[in-house]
Parts: structure tokens; sequence; C-alpha cells
């Protein structure tokens, strides 16, 4: 039989005893529970209305913005998973999330220049640069040096992240042909650079240039 009680629109008319996010969450779970007993609708209802509000206030005097909020989340799950946050976006997707984008063009431009240090590419004889994109794309973080291409995007396939490719200069957009890497990859510099040099067929650091003798 359906019944119906005064309770929760009492909590909701003076929510003050409510100050923890716990007792909230107890308080509108419970009046969700007297609506469907009652056979009322809970979206429609006033007094769940209230208290979901009231619930979204003490949430907002707690803590930090939200951005440094999702920025903590995205550290908890790279700490959790014992990879980089660029790992658990690029598995989750920024499409349609601005603030996990702008976290995946910050942390990409780093591992980028990580990339570049164990390269050995010296500061000026290279670009770092991003492009945003629309909302429904990740973008791109491109390292640009004399020799190589590197940019780092979502949206092609697992496991294809990371583009790179030799080029002739710094206005040579175009180069030779494309070499895939994935996110992880990226995220052991050493590695990487050492399979883009092999595979580019790239000199090591500090090799001298061949030269011509008659």
């Amino acid at each position: 039989m359906a019944y119906d009680i005064a309770f929760r629109f009492q909590q909701a008319l003076d929510p003050s005893g409510l100050s923890t996010l716990p007792a909230c969450l107890h308080a509108l779970t419970a009046a969700i529970s007297d609506c469907r007993n009652a056979g009322k609708s809970d979206d429609l209802d006033p007094a769940v209305i209230l208290l979901a509000r009231h619930l979204g206030a003490i949430a907002r005097d707690l803590g930090e913005g939200d951005s440094l909020l999702r920025r903590a989340c995205m550290d908890r799950l790279a700490d959790m998973r014992g990879r980089s946050a660029l790992a658990v976006l690029a598995q989750k997707g920024v499409s349609y999330d601005e603030q996990a984008k702008k976290l995946f063009h910050s942390d990409g431009r780093k591992a980028l220049k990580r990339l570049a240090d164990a390269l050995c590419l010296i500061d000026g004889s290279y670009d770092l640069r991003s492009n945003m994109g629309g909302i429904a794309v990740s973008g791109e973080i491109i390292l640009h040096g004399e020799d190589i291409y590197v940019q780092l995007g979502l949206g092609i396939g697992p496991g294809r992240e990371v583009m790179f490719r030799r080029v002739a200069g710094r206005r040579d957009y175009c180069g030779d042909r494309n070499h895939w890497a994935a996110i992880g990859e990226l995220l052991e510099p050493d590695r990487l650079a050492a399979r883009i040099r092999r595979d580019l067929h790239l000199p090591n650091p500090g090799t001298p240039p061949l030269r011509l003798v008659a």
C-alpha cells in the first residue's frame, strides 16, 4: 500500500542539521525512497529537489575549485593504476570535457619536453606547440625539430596516440612516412627516444657528421 510521510518536507525546509556530505546524502536517498513508496515522482518532488540543492551547496563549500579537484581525481587514479594521468586521459577520452582536455595538453607538453631532452635536442632547436581543436576532438601537441616531428593526440585508436616522422627542417610539415607509438611508450622517454632514432635512422647524440673524402 502506498504511503507518504512529512519528514522529508520538514528536513527540506530546515536542513540546518545536515552539515556533512554523508548526512546530506542519507537525507536525500531517504527522501527519494519515501517518494517511491508513496508512488510519487522523485524528479518532481520539492523536498527531494531542495535536499539535492542543499547537498550541492555543502559540497561547494568543501575542498578546492572544480579544476583542482578534477586534477586531484586524475592524480589519484594514476597513483592507483600506476600510470600517468596521460594514460588515464587516453583511456577515457577528453572530447566534450574542457578540463580534461586542458590537463591532456598541459601534461602532453611536459611529456614531449621530456622526450626532447631524451633525444638530446637543444633548447631553441625545436618548437613545442599545441592545437586545441574543436570540442569533439583532443587536439594535438606537437614537437617539431630540425630532423623530427612528433605529434600526440587521441582519436586514431589505441596504440596510435603518438605519431613521429623524419622531416627536413622546421618548415617541413609533411616529412617522410608516419610511424606510430602508444602513449605508454611516451611515458618512458629514453626508450621511445631510442626507438625514434632507430626507426628514423637518426644519428646517436654525439656522433660526428660523416665527411666525404676524395
